[in-house]
């Protein structure tokens, strides 16, 4: 499927976002992940990305879409939690653009409400991530291949004035839409510039503790260049960035 709309001057509802209390959109729903192998770093990246080194990741489940406006919106409505920063601004305003300037414990507060009201939900590991980005593409740079699809904004020369909506373009041959492109995405992990020098081979979870959490993906505000698969960032986990959002990932078997 390919979604070609986008454009910022039809923004849709913004900061007094009505909300359906109880019901929380999941676009797209979730998206069961094979258990398999994968070769995760890059000898082009980064040197956190090195060495490469083979993983096995278990079966489980991603959100097809990153989490919307709307969605988090009900969480807000619900709980009170502090807004995301520059919730107001226009350009970030449309209610199927993914929720950013939240912080990863922001994530966390969320998924964690979810979790409590019946609808397990956490943050993929940066494994689980990497797995799904990759699908069937293993040596590729990016989820689409090595070359940038049309339906990437701008050609992907970036930035753009906000992030496009989550099901905007073509979907990866896993079924996931704006994976590594559009935001970054929180993960569990910790994030350790050596770990891949003494990861686990089996379903790695990251370092036991840290300073700043682990993030995959490229995002609206860069080149698409940045978007690789392998790349790897981090980040304060009480900062919010307004190019930091939310996947959701959880076990297999649960209905959300």
């Amino acid at each position: 499927m390919v979604v070609k709309s986008f454009q910022h001057h039809s923004l849709g509802r913004g900061a007094s976002d009505p909300v359906t209390t109880g019901h929380v959109p999941i676009l797209g729903g979730f998206v069961s992940i094979p258990a398999g192998w994968i070769v995760m770093g890059s000898t082009a990246g980064q040197a956190d990305e090195q060495p490469l080194h083979r993983v096995w990741v278990d079966t489980f489940e991603i959100a097809a879409c990153a989490v919307t406006r709307e969605a988090y919106n009900v969480f807000l409505a619900s709980t009170g939690h502090p807004h995301p920063r520059d919730w107001g601004i226009p350009a970030l305003s449309r209610p199927d653009q993914p929720v950013v300037g939240v912080s990863w414990n922001d994530a966390m507060a969320y998924c964690h409400w979810l979790s409590v009201n019946g609808r397990p939900a956490c943050l993929p590991t940066e494994a689980q991530w990497e797995r799904a980005a990759r699908g069937q593409r293993q040596g590729h740079h990016y989820p689409w291949g090595d070359t940038i699809p049309e339906w990437v904004p701008n050609g992907g020369r970036g930035p753009l004035n906000g992030p496009w909506p989550v099901m905007l373009g073509e979907a990866s041959d896993f079924g996931l839409f704006g994976i590594a492109a559009n935001i970054h995405e929180w993960c569990a992990d910790w994030h350790a510039a050596d770990f891949y020098k003494r990861s686990p081979a089996l379903n790695p979870t990251g370092p036991v503790t840290g300073v700043r959490r682990a993030s995959r993906g490229g995002a609206w505000r860069h080149a698409t260049t940045v978007s690789r698969v392998a790349a790897r960032s981090k980040l304060d986990p009480t900062y919010r960035y307004t190019d930091y959002g939310i996947r959701l990932a959880r076990p297999m078997h649960h209905a959300l």
